[in-house]
This record gives C-alpha cells, structure tokens and sequence, in this order.
C-alpha cells in the first residue's frame, strides 16, 4: 500500500501543452499540482517560434472573417493521415479546437492572432492554402507575468548561447507565459520545477497517483480524479531512440534536455499500449559549430547536393516532409551526413537560412569547424567538399536552366502554396551563377518524438487491449500523435497537446 505524502485531485507532469489540462482543472475548482523535470516551464512549446495552434473554424478565425468550414478541414486531415490513427481521434482533434479557444478567450489572460500559415500537403483536397487555420498566441511583455517571466524556458538563443531573455514572451514562450498569467489567480494550483514522474501508482487496476522525485528524494503525491502525463517526448534519451529505431540523434533534437521519456516508461510499466515510436517531427538541420543539427526553414536560395554532387529533394518542402525525404534517401545510402547546401554570392558569404532557430554564430567559427566553404568555382568548391566537380557543376547547371523556366521538373519545389510562402508567392527556384560560391554543412534535426501512449478521444489512455486504464491520461508529445506518420500543418502539434490536456481535465471532472 503507497503512502502518500499528499493529495490533490489532479497530478499533471510536463509544463508545455499540457498547462491547458492544469489551467483548465484549477479553473473548474480542483486542486492541481504540475511537476516539471527540469529548471524551466514550458519544455518543447516554449522552443516554438510561433507557438501556434492549428485549429479551424475558431473564433479567432471566424472575426477576422475566413470563410473556412470543420467539414472541409477534416476533409484535408483525413486525406492526410489516412488510417494511420483513430478516425474518432482526428474527428476529436478537427472539431474540437475551435471550443478550447472560445473556453480560453473568456479569460483576459489569453488573447490569439491570425498568423497565415499554409497546409503542408497543398495539393490535398480541402487543403488551406492561405494559410487560414492557424492562429498564434499574441506577444506577451515580460512585465505582465512578473516575477514568473523568468522561469520560462527559452528562447534557444538563451538556452543555448547564454543571450539575455528578451522584454516580451513571444511564440511558444508567449503560449506557456498566458497560461502560467490564467493559473496565477487560482491558489489551488500549485506550480514545481526539478520535479520528475518517475512511476506510477495503481490500485485495483486504476491510476491513483504517482511518485515523483526532486533532488534524489522522492515523494507519492495521490490524484484523485487522475494523472496527466504531458511530459514531452523521449528524444533526449539516445538509449530509447535506438530501441524502438528513432533515426537522427539526441544531439541534434530540438526538445529540451529533461525530455527523457521516463512518463512513456512509468505508463509502459503499469499496461499503457504504445504507437508510433519510431516517429518523430523531422526538419532538416543546419550543422553548428558545437556540432548539433538545428532545425532551420526559410531557404531564399540555394539547392541541396549528396556525397555525390547530385540534387536529391525539393529544399523548398514543409520541413516535416522535407526531413522524412532525406531520412529515405539515407536509408537507401543515397544520401550521407552530412549534405550540403550549395549557394552563390548574390547575398554574400552566409547561408540564405532566414530561420535558423538556433541563431548563427561568427562565420569564422563555421569555416574553421570545417562547415563552410567558398571557393571562386564551382570545381574549387567541390574539391573542398570531397565531391565529384563534373558531377556538382552539372547539377548546377541543370538547376539553373529549370530556375530559368520557372518549373523544378526533377522535384517540383515551388508547385505548392508552402514552398513559396518565403519567397512572397514568386517562384522559390534561384539560379546558382555568381561566384564566389558557398557551401554550408546539413544534417537531421527534429522537434520530439511523436510516438507515445494510445489514448481515446477523451485523452485516457489505453492498454493492449484498447480498454482505458483508469485515471491515466496523455496529451503533447507523451500521447502517440493523432497525426500518425504526418505532419499536416503548423500548429497541429501544440495544437493537439493543448486540446487533449483541455480535454483530459474536463473528463476528469466527471470522475
């Protein structure tokens, strides 16, 4: 029998998405307790730059006047995902969006904008290529959240390269930072960091709390109504990505340190069933001089050559799509790491990479790390790389003649709304011609694991027999992804954690 060392109704672990389930619990008058792993709040959703939520049809939307329809949205999600996941599950997600920014907009806490972002598989029927289902969270001045600014995660250029923390929240830091502001007014909330779910407890088949642990001492804190596991995915954990074959490497994922799977491990152990975990949220990434990959999108020029100075993938792609493209071509031993992206001098030496995420550092660091290259022609430059020159100066070639025409017959970069969005709606196919030339090194990033608990539409997770386990819920990237193998659009990934945390507390309510 677990002795508990406290109780409340409702136990969440993970501080991203999942503060939607711990703002909507304490609003609905029950008493929450958010355990966080590491030294921050916020975890993925605070890395976000935009912090969106794909959601069609609400209310944000329907103001500012787009004319846009659930029917036609599901439409798209369905033809995407296919039979990936769950029907009901994509039904849950496509209709039930709208309603949690209608319950959120009734707090002043939470205020959202129309940020056009187009659907990443334009040609799809239904498919929003205006973007017009996307809306982000507005920015948020440090001053308003107070003394609880800092202790949000981010932004990268913080974590990573020690930049100060900027005056205003915004993107993912802006989405944490309202509902940290929403959860502010409740006491019956209470927020800690450095405070891991290491297991679960179970009686009679039902979860009924948890362990946790905070600077090696652990805790049992009971959960009346249940347990939230919004922990993040596993992608900092190297030993789980190898054994269930997660490709890249936890060195060059975009996720927080703390994302170690131990919420996938502690619902493993009590029965929960598993899905998707070799998947993951896949962007290319452009190489830095610490040696990690970052996720970096926004390419104004250049083209992307092999080992064997061949062009391989539309660079132009959503960067999910793009990433799952380079990791087959790796698989099949067409492409190694890394790849380069090969440019010319029309805006100078630095890669044309407006978004890099992570920011670029000096370009000397870059050249002496062996990253960068120039060179007066294009043979010079591949003999720095160690390609065959004939081989690359045909590839230009042949790119330039198509850039020329206006139409990518090798891979159709610029036949889609996304693949043009960065270049202002004109053709994203920039010839290579003036010298010096330059090449940057690329690898594999991600943004998490997407694989993780099988749940229902109501967010409880599920056994190998696909019967809830009782008072076990998952949302974020600890629930196996209601976008299955797919990545529809921006937004659907935060979008999702928000929804079935909001979905997981009201289900609670019930019990």
């Amino acid at each position: 029998m677990t002795v508990w060392n406290e109780e409340v109704d409702v136990l969440v672990a993970g501080s991203g998405g999942g503060l939607a389930g711990a703002y909507t619990a304490a609003r609905e008058g029950l008493s929450v307790v958010v355990v966080e792993a590491t030294e921050k709040f916020g975890g993925t959703t605070a890395y976000s730059g935009g912090g969106g939520v794909w959601f069609p049809c609400n209310p944000v939307l329907r103001r500012a006047g787009v004319d846009d329809s659930v029917e036609d949205a599901l439409t798209y999600f369905r033809t995407v995902v296919g039979d990936r996941t769950p029907v009901a599950l994509q039904e849950a997600y496509v209709r039930g969006g709208a309603r949690v920014i209608e319950y959120l907009e009734q707090d002043s806490a939470f205020s959202f904008q129309v940020f056009p972002w187009p659907d990443y598989f334009g040609k799809a029927p239904k498919a929003r290529l205006d973007g017009k289902r996307h809306i982000v969270p507005t920015p948020l001045p440090a001053a308003e959240l107070g003394e609880l600014s800092d202790s949000v995660r981010g932004p990268l250029a913080t974590d990573r390269q020690g930049a100060p923390q900027p005056d205003t929240l915004i993107g993912g830091r802006a989405l944490v930072g309202r509902f940290l502001l929403g959860m502010s007014k409740y006491p019956n909330v209470s927020l800690r960091r450095n405070t891991a779910l290491v297991e679960l407890a179970i009686e009679d088949g039902a979860v009924v709390g948890a362990v946790v642990e905070r600077d090696g001492e652990r805790s049992a804190i009971r959960a009346r109504k249940g347990v939230l596991l919004a922990a993040g995915g596993f992608e900092g954990n190297e030993q789980l990505r190898q054994r269930f074959g997660v490709p890249g490497s936890s060195r060059d994922t975009m996720g927080p340190w703390g994302n170690q799977g131990r919420a996938h491990e502690a619902a493993m152990a009590v029965g929960a069933d598993t899905d998707l975990m070799d998947q993951a949220w896949w962007s290319p990434g452009m190489i830095h001089p610490d040696g990690r990959a970052a996720f970096a999108l926004w390419f104004t020029a250049g083209i992307f050559v092999n080992q064997d100075g061949v062009r391989f993938v539309n660079e132009s792609a959503p960067y999910d799509r793009l990433g799952r493209e380079i990791i087959a071509s790796m698989d099949e031993g067409t492409v190694t790491l890394p790849y380069w992206m090969i440019y010319d001098d029309t805006e100078g030496a630095i890669p044309p990479v407006k978004a890099s995420n992570v920011p670029m550092v000096a370009a000397e660091r870059y050249i002496e790390a062996g990253l960068w290259h120039t060179a007066d022609t294009l043979a010079e430059l591949a003999d720095k790389l160690g390609i065959p020159g004939d081989a690359l100066a045909a590839t230009v070639s042949r790119f330039n003649k198509m850039a020329d025409q206006g139409v990518d017959e090798d891979f159709g970069r610029g036949d889609e709304a996304y693949d043009r969005a960065f270049s202002g709606g004109e053709s994203p196919l920039v010839p290579i011609r003036k010298g010096p030339f330059h090449a940057a090194a690329f690898g594999i990033s991600d943004l998490g694991t997407k694989g993780g608990l099988r749940t229902d539409t109501a967010a409880r997770v599920l056994d190998s027999s696909g019967v809830p386990i009782p008072g076990l819920y998952a949302a974020g990237n600890t629930m196996a992804a209601v976008s299955g193998a797919t990545y529809p659009g921006g937004g659907n990934p935060i979008g999702a954690s928000v929804l079935f945390s909001h979905v997981a507390a009201m289900d609670m309510l019930g019990r």
